[in-house]
């Protein structure tokens, strides 16, 4: 694995499902002077995700395509791996989170590797928060899933709401006045730290901007995996419209 003349600092290769389409907005808005993304799609024939059975085909597909995305992606000798993806990550709590960590590390020859539920228990214990509430995009097995992460974590999850869009690439058609209805819903005095899973809903501009008027953060996962990820490799970088994470973490 060498650098390059864009990618000076570092290269990072990223996965997303095929359907995906606001991860690599998202890295590109935040990549810093010298870091590049790379990005390499796990095959999705078949979006549909509106009932538990083709919610869980769906994460079939993608668990089934990831070692080729993997491999096409360490063809550019990347530094770190970041995994532009959130259901699988989450699957099976923190043991399968583990699990798919060190999966996917074996197979990239034990570069480091970023998850997206690793990224979020990160963003939460650097923000020194516990009492959260979750949305999704998710069927109610994943936000179980998620509700089991962030519990075994060490997480009090007062709430977690899945919006079940009905197809993957529908996830990105979720605009932000949704979202803040989304966001309003979940608050509550009670509540320290709102999270978002899903990597391809739109999220980080409308996060930094509800920290604003929620007088609380607001975690994007895009944003938490991109600033585990770039603070893994040793950068510091921040941004001043991307979160309180990115900001000041």
């Amino acid at each position: 694995m060498s650098l390059d003349v864009t990618g000076y600092r570092a290269k990072i290769g990223v996965v997303v499902p095929s359907t995906n389409t606001v991860v690599e907005h998202d890295c590109a808005m935040l990549a810093p002077h010298g870091v590049t993304f790379h990005v390499g799609r796990s095959y999705v024939e078949h979006p549909e995700m509106n009932n538990h059975e083709t919610f869980m085909g769906l994460q079939k597909q993608i668990g089934d395509s990831i070692s080729v995305a993997l491999r096409d992606v360490m063809t550019v000798g990347p530094t770190h791996i970041m995994m532009g993806m959130s259901a699988p990550t989450f699957c099976n709590g923190v043991t399968g989170n583990a699990d798919f960590h060190r999966d996917v590390t074996e197979q990239v020859g034990g570069i480091p590797v970023t998850t997206g539920a690793s990224a979020c228990r990160a963003a939460l214990e650097a923000l020194e928060v516990k009492r959260i509430a979750v949305f999704s995009p998710y069927q109610p097995v994943a936000d179980q899933w998620v509700d089991q992460y962030f519990g075994e974590a060490g997480f009090d999850v007062l709430q977690v709401t899945g919006l079940r869009i009905p197809t993957a690439t529908a996830i990105a058609e979720v605009g932000p006045r949704q979202v803040v209805d989304v966001l309003k819903q979940l608050d509550g005095p009670d509540v320290d730290a709102i999270v978002q899973v899903g990597t391809n809903l739109s999220m980080i501009r409308v996060a930094d901007q509800a920290e604003h008027w929620l007088g609380k953060p607001v975690i994007a996962i895009n944003a938490a995996t991109i600033w585990h990820t770039l603070r893994m490799a040793g950068f510091n970088d921040t941004w001043g419209d991307a979160g309180t994470l990115l900001r000041h973490h």
